[in-house]
């Protein structure tokens, strides 16, 4: 006997063993739609036979158990000895088949959607495209067995045929759909092996024949057929320059020479302007290599492509215009100057040794005015009527936390599947109810998902489009380009001191400081860059420990010339211009949505959560040296701290965040509005 047979007999004597303890066993509950939610059977009962198919599963044996039928639990982990127990509690009565939580198709595919994407070279306007032409396959999919509300189809407007379970048939749909669109979008990419294998391996899962590629017919499969090779057709033509892998066909080039990272100092030709980067070597965020020395701008083009909701006020204008960034030199140069301060100030902050505590909680962060960081938080938490209790953290684990957990998510799925993460987060959620704008009858999960991931990736995939725009048009600096070139020049504070340069670093003491013979005396702050009197100091992050396992870099005066954010060596700043924040844009879109949609700008509960472990979660450096839980009241004080922990990783300044914050709200409201038209039919066929 296997050891798999013999752990799914236990198991089973323990299920027959509970089910035996049970007070009263009820009759076996019917469900609306046989063969899904805690049904691996299909006859439309929930039985303790499906709780038991559902364990042999999760023990690892052969029998068709579907993860929309299997995995009741809420998320998408696959078969669990849990969930076999929630089956068998609902089929003895115990509990509610309401209860059960299964993926629905849309959440299914857009998971793996997101497994691929975390996979891949992390460009977030590619991405954000791909999330939202996934969200149109299922929902053309959904209005396609539509004989209710008349909702309006995005791209193909078809009819299926009424058999059967309507949930079934939208759900075999999207998935025959997003299978195709999938395998085609990830023909090439660096997981394209292990990504390919996965889309086979999850059609298996679902029960569905991967050879069925008909596009006759009125079947749940045909259709599913057209509609996914009719979003191929789109992409091919949206302007996005698919066929070439999205290269630029624009003609940009940077004005400036690229960044030797490695080398102190850095002319430009236009400090204002983005500058590439030039390494040894480069690693993408998510570990991948690439096989380059120097940046090249990540989608300057991306303005010509076909948005969601967008409409240009007028040809050859943007968008949505946030107006010119602080220029040195010219008009804003004084915000210029104080940004940058800024940013090095924010790095002088990520010293674990510095003793300096902070409490993080919403009772005294978030609450901001749109476009800026005046917050004071809340006193209240209006779900419980209670104030909010501390969080009170170390200052600098706090803004390593930041730095790391924004970047691109959690798990490297850039930051419009980082919001897709955090949608389902809230969805799954026990105290949250499926009541559109938070109102009327709760709606069932595959209506609200596929309503769900229009609005979102609609207005995820506008705001790439809208932020590129700008970006490619004011071509705005870096950082790592504006305080290297400053420091280059000198200081700007003294005309009569030494160093002097108009366009030079300002001085700040004990921060921003110039080298001395007094100052690099034995003992002194600048004993160690003795030989550099003359040159501009800042007290900064050090760069990256030698051994991130067990280290920290702390900070300390070093030479501006050669100040590098808090990111890791082999990547340092992203390869496209800075103004407007992506993040900034990408996450002020997400809190609208989910505003609009659940009716409520709070988190289920009152507040949101991410726990980032002790001596875990960072990556280029130990740390944190304590649990760091992020807390978050609303939606709008998470996006707002992702944009600011952009400029704790020295990647943007102030404007970048602000304007793109105030960005990516505007398009948001504007795709929510637009989805609810396709939602209620009031969109034009």
């Amino acid at each position: 006997m296997t050891a798999h047979r013999m752990n799914s007999l236990r198991l089973a004597l323990m299920l027959a063993l509970f089910v035996a303890a049970l007070p009263a066993i009820g009759a076996a509950q019917p469900i609306a739609a046989p063969g899904l939610c805690g049904d691996p059977t299909a006859d439309g009962k929930i039985t303790v036979t499906d709780a038991l198919i559902t364990l042999n599963k999760a023990v690892g044996l052969e029998v068709s158990c579907p993860p929309l039928s299997c995995d009741v639990t809420g998320g998408v982990d696959g078969a669990t000895v849990g969930d076999a127990l929630s089956i068998l509690r609902v089929a003895t009565s115990v509990i509610d088949a309401d209860s059960l939580s299964c993926p629905t198709a849309v959440r299914f595919w857009n998971e793996r959607l997101l497994d691929a994407i975390r996979l891949d070279t992390p460009r977030p306007t590619v991405h954000a495209r791909n999330l939202f032409h996934l969200s149109v396959t299922a929902w053309d999919c959904w209005v396609a067995y539509d004989t209710g509300i008349n909702a309006a189809p995005y791209l193909v407007e078809e009819t299926g045929a009424e058999s059967g379970s309507v949930e079934a048939a939208r759900s075999k749909c999207i998935s025959y759909a997003a299978y195709r669109l999938l395998k085609h979008r990830f023909t090439v990419s660096p997981g394209a092996a292990q990504s390919q294998a996965a889309f086979d391996s999850a059609m298996d899962e679902l029960g569905c024949d991967s050879t069925v590629t008909t596009t006759d017919g009125d079947s749940p499969e045909a259709i599913g057929n057209r509609i996914g090779e009719a979003v191929i057709a789109y992409g091919a033509t949206d302007g996005a320059n698919e066929a070439a892998d999205y290269a630029d066909d624009t003609g940009y080039a940077p004005v400036n020479e690229a960044l030797i990272v490695s080398i102190a100092g850095n002319p430009m030709t236009d400090p204002n302007r983005w500058q590439p980067l030039s390494l040894d070597f480069f690693v993408t965020q998510n570990g991948i290599p690439l096989p380059i020395d120097e940046q090249e701008f990540i989608s300057p083009n991306w303005d010509n492509v076909t948005p969601f909701a967008l409409v240009r006020p007028a040809p050859g204008v943007p968008y949505v215009d946030p107006g010119l960034p602080p220029q040195l030199g010219g008009e804003g140069d004084p915000e210029f100057r104080d940004a940058v301060l800024e940013v090095i100030r924010m790095s002088s902050q990520v010293d674990p040794d510095d003793g300096v505590i902070i409490d993080i909680s919403p009772a005294s962060t978030g609450n901001n005015a749109l476009g800026s960081d005046n917050g004071v938080g809340r006193p209240v938490n209006p779900a419980t009527g209670e104030p909010y209790p501390q969080n009170l953290v170390k200052r600098a684990d706090h803004a390593r936390v930041l730095a790391e957990f924004w970047a691109d998510g959690p798990d490297s799925e850039t930051p419009p599947g980082h919001w897709n993460t955090i949608a389902h987060k809230v969805t799954d959620d026990p105290r949250f109810e499926r009541r559109l704008e938070g109102t009327g009858e709760e709606l069932d999960a595959l209506e609200w998902d596929a309503k769900l991931h229009l609005a979102l990736n609609g207005a995820l995939h506008d705001g790439a489009i809208a932020a590129w725009g700008s970006k490619a048009i004011y071509d705005y600096s870096r950082p790592i380009s504006m305080i290297r070139y400053m420091a280059t020049l000198g200081q700007s504070s003294d005309p009569a001191g030494d160093s002097y340069h108009p366009d030079g670093l300002p001085l700040e003491a004990g921060l921003v400081e110039l080298i001395t013979a007094a100052s690099t005396a034995p003992g002194e702050r600048h004993a160690h860059l003795a030989g550099r009197e003359g040159e501009v100091a800042v007290l900064a992050w050090r760069g990256n420990p030698s051994d991130p396992e067990t280290e920290y870099s702390g900070v300390g005066w070093i030479r501006a010339q050669a100040w590098v954010p808090f990111q890791r060596e082999t990547f340092v700043s992203p390869a496209f211009a800075a103004y407007p924040s992506g993040h900034s844009v990408f996450s002020q879109c997400g809190a609208a949505v989910l505003t609009r949609i659940t009716g409520s700008e709070y988190f289920p509960g009152g507040y949101g959560e991410f726990l980032a472990p002790a001596g875990e979660f960072l990556e280029f450096e130990f740390g944190p040296e304590e649990d760091i839980r992020l807390q978050w009241a609303t939606y709008r004080d998470a996006a707002d701290e992702a944009g600011l922990s952009r400029r704790y990783g020295g990647i943007h300044v102030r404007a970048d965040d602000w304007d793109g914050r105030v960005m990516g709200a505007t398009v948001g409201e504007t795709a929510y509005d637009l989805a609810r038209q396709y939602w209620d039919g009031s969109r034009a066929r």
